[in-house]
C-alpha cells in the first residue's frame, strides 16, 4: 500500500477560507470518482505561524499502478487545474505502508 501526502500553501491573496474550503470538498469528491483511490483525508490547518501550509491531504492507494491511475484521471486534473490558479507551492511524499 502506498501513502499519498501533499501539503499545499496558497497564494497569500488566495488564503481565504471560502477557497481553502472549496479545494477540500474538490478533492474529497475525489474519492468518490476515483476507483484506484482507496482512501482519502483532506484537512485545514488551524495554525497562524507564518511558515504553515494551508492544506495536507493524506491518501492511500493498493499500489503504484492505482497512484499513477489517480494521477492521470481526468478528475484530478480538473482539480490540478484550479490549484494551479490558488498555489503558491506544494510538497509531496510518497511512501510504503
Amino acid at each position: 500500500m502506498i501513502r499519498h501526502i501533499v501539503m499545499i500553501k496558497l497564494k497569500e491573496d488566495k488564503n481565504t477560507p471560502e477557497i481553502a474550503n472549496q479545494l477540500k470538498n474538490a478533492l474529497l469528491e475525489l474519492e468518490n470518482t476515483i476507483e484506484s483511490l482507496d482512501r482519502m483525508d483532506v484537512g485545514i490547518n488551524i495554525s497562524t505561524r507564518p511558515s504553515a501550509f494551508n492544506i495536507v491531504l493524506t491518501a492511500d492507494f493498493a499500489n503504484d499502478e492505482a497512484l499513477e491511475n489517480y494521477r492521470v484521471h481526468p478528475e484530478h486534473v480538473k482539480v490540478l487545474d484550479y490549484l494551479k490558479l490558488v498555489i503558491a507551492k506544494a510538497h509531496v511524499v510518497d511512501y510504503i505502508i
